[in-house]
């Protein structure tokens, strides 16, 4: 059974893919298991693509968790959606993943605890509705595609048809 926070998860990265189509953009969810992508994005002539990878917040949170990887996982494809949901409607905020490296907040980990990673929402506060960024990602070749495809493959190994 989901826990509360991967059903909040979930609910930030349907509402994220129903506030693209409504963007005109064509959006595939992937694998829950697929590492750093959540939504792949189009436009609808598909000359540009890329990545997103959704944090979502149950109240309006003044930041969201990252992973380790956030620091290493940038791409002029790849972009976060931080999402906050608040009572009169969820606030997105739609940011580069080169932004987020440079923003993000590492907290040491202290004796016997993991390090915290972040980013708070004073940093991406100019991203809010920035949607059409995702209009200018330009995808080198296939890489997006690639990237998917992999992912899906790690997520497969090993099972039968």
């Amino acid at each position: 059974m989901p826990s509360k926070g991967q059903l909040t998860g979930m609910v930030g990265v349907y509402l994220v893919a129903a506030e693209l189509a409504q963007n005109g953009f064509i959006a595939c969810t992937t694998s829950r298991s697929a590492r750093g992508a959540d939504i792949l994005v189009t436009d609808q002539n598909c000359k540009h693509a890329c990545s997103l990878q959704v944090k979502t917040n149950a109240k309006n949170a003044s930041f969201w968790l990252l992973s380790s990887h956030a620091k290493e996982m940038v791409a002029s494809t790849h972009f976060y959606v931080f999402v906050n949901l608040l009572k009169n409607g969820p606030e997105f905020f739609v940011v580069p993943s080169q932004v987020v490296a440079r923003r993000m907040r590492t907290d040491p980990a202290e004796q016997g605890k993991s390090a915290w990673y972040s980013i708070y929402r004073e940093k991406v506060k100019e991203f809010e509705d920035k949607w059409d960024l995702l209009r200018g990602a330009k995808a080198r070749g296939s890489m997006v595609c690639d990237l998917a495809l992999r992912s899906y493959k790690q997520s497969y190994r090993g099972m039968t048809t």
